[in-house]
């Protein structure tokens, strides 16, 4: 998978606690980042992946795996959420 220069998964990724009780989600989804990289862990391609959820982007699949790895990476994901609901979805992801 080849990524796009300079993605931020912020534009891509948001967390909201009404929707999938608080999982990432692809902004104006209800796909969760955890669903996009559950398909790419079976194998599914990026082809695969667009193909059975047509509303999402190339980029949308992109920022999910870049919001995992900076997660266990140890960056600042809750730049981009509230210091509560940063903590509740780093438990919820390690869980």
């Amino acid at each position: 998978m080849i990524f796009e220069k300079g993605l931020d998964w912020r534009d891509h990724v948001t967390v909201n606690a009404e929707i999938l009780v608080g999982k990432p989600i692809i902004k104006g989804t209800r796909i969760s980042v955890e669903l996009l990289l559950d398909r790419l862990g079976y194998g599914w391609s990026m082809a695969e992946i667009l193909e059975s959820y047509p509303h999402l982007k190339r980029e949308d699949v992109q920022a999910a795996v870049k919001f995992a790895t900076e997660l266990f990476d140890g960056q600042s994901v809750a730049a981009g959420v509230s210091e509560g609901v940063a903590f509740d979805l780093i438990l919820h992801l390690r869980s």
